[in-house]
């Protein structure tokens, strides 16, 4: 199949190259390299935003992104992309009016999508949602920065597109509340590199006499890093490393709160604020772990899950979106209610003071990430997506 990948923000350069990748990032770049693996030419179209990219990149074998001029050839803040979309799709049904249709179209996050339904192209139309703005609403209320019109845009995309692939089954819920049947939506989730992320290299060194919590992602208040430094108040003789955030710790508000907040409850010495660290020394950052932590207020579905499954960690996280899916609860990990910081230091407590059930729920996890959220298997299901929508779609033009 020849498969374009519309992703305006998120370059999967960045996820390959950059220190501090977010989520779709990494999955973009990972997704598009397991289809090349099973033989698709995938292209992966990105805002220009440096005016030093060349047009094409080939990224890998069977993998090209191409740097599409759309707003400014800088940096722009992904809430302010919108008046740059409508430029971008017209860039793209003129750039397939030349090189020719691809067989499959999937646009990633709203924007991406916005931008395919202004290319007007023939080809099948999948998106993925990756966050959706009816539940970043609900959760952050007047301190959602999203651009107006979001929720109304994303209803569109969601009429309009062949197939929206989930990553989780609590967004069929939300999908449902927006008028897409379930008939059109097939649920794919996140996927993990199974061999960068494995229990079997080395671990980051640790304190001596201290048990560890890992915590890393994005330093964003609805992350809910601030439940796990208030966890930590109850949980003696535990450190807790954070990795994200800004290079300068000092200029992150979110990092000097953390700070301030772990001063007034006489916890700064077992708190790590560590900042970005580059991908490739996470997975010893994890597995020096005794428990990785992850309680959002709410999660599209994030990897951060996935790669402590993969390297032989048990998780405690929210029950919450897509760790419904990603965690166990009991068997791989446990579950707790967000914004609880009592609940999360009793479900951390029972997993330190029993290392045998921790090690134990860490083996449980290991084998099921490389079972069901490999990138390879999630390559396999994804294309068996987008060969039903192809059908269907010749189906309907005879």
């Amino acid at each position: 199949m020849k498969i374009a990948m519309v992703s305006e923000h998120a370059s999967p350069l960045a996820a390959l190259g950059g220190v501090d990748a977010g989520g779709q990032n990494v999955h973009v770049a990972a997704l598009a390299t397991a289809l090349a693996r099973r033989g698709h030419q995938v292209t992966v179209y990105t805002r220009r935003d440096d005016p030093d990219l060349p047009e094409t990149v080939q990224m890998l074998p069977g993998v090209g992104v191409v740097h599409v001029p759309a707003g400014p050839a800088g940096p722009v803040p992904k809430d302010d992309l919108l008046p740059f979309m409508p430029a971008f799709g017209t860039w793209l049904g003129q750039h397939w009016a030349v090189t020719g249709v691809p067989d499959v179209v999937h646009s990633h996050f709203w924007m991406s999508g916005v931008a395919v339904l202004a290319a007007e192209t023939s080809a099948p139309l999948v998106h993925t949602y990756h966050a959706l703005g009816t539940v970043k609403r609900r959760h952050q209320g007047a301190k959602d920065t999203s651009p107006a019109g979001r929720v109304e845009a994303e209803a569109r995309i969601g009429a309009t597109v062949d197939l929206v692939v989930a990553t989780c089954r609590d967004e069929l819920r939300e999908l449902a509340a927006m008028g897409v049947p379930e008939d059109r939506v097939d649920v794919v989730p996140c996927g993990v590199d199974v061999k960068q992320f494995s229990p079997d290299s080395g671990r980051a060194p640790r304190r001596e006499g201290m048990r560890r919590l890992v915590y890393v992602g994005r330093l964003v208040e609805r992350k809910g890093v601030d439940t796990v430094v208030r966890a930590l108040a109850h949980l003696p003789d535990t450190e807790l490393v954070v990795v994200g955030g800004a290079a300068d710790q000092g200029e992150d508000p979110v990092a000097r709160g953390l700070a301030e907040l772990a001063e007034d409850l006489g916890v700064t010495d077992r708190l790590d604020l560590r900042g970005p660290v580059p991908r490739g020394e996470i997975p010893a950052l994890i597995r020096s772990a005794d428990v990785v932590v992850a309680v959002p207020w709410y999660e599209p579905f994030g990897i951060v899950p996935l790669e402590a499954a993969a390297c032989g960690r048990p998780l405690v996280g929210s029950r919450v979106g897509g760790l419904l899916d990603s965690v166990a609860d009991g068997r791989t990990g446990l579950l707790v209610p967000p914004r609880n910081p009592d609940a999360l230091a009793d479900a951390v407590r029972q997993l330190l003071d029993d290392p045998a059930r921790a090690e134990e729920m860490g083996r449980r996890a290991r084998r099921r990430a490389v079972e069901r959220f490999s990138w390879e298997r999630v390559a396999l299901s994804t294309e068996r997506s987008y060969g039903s929508v192809i059908e269907q779609k010749k189906g309907a033009t005879a």
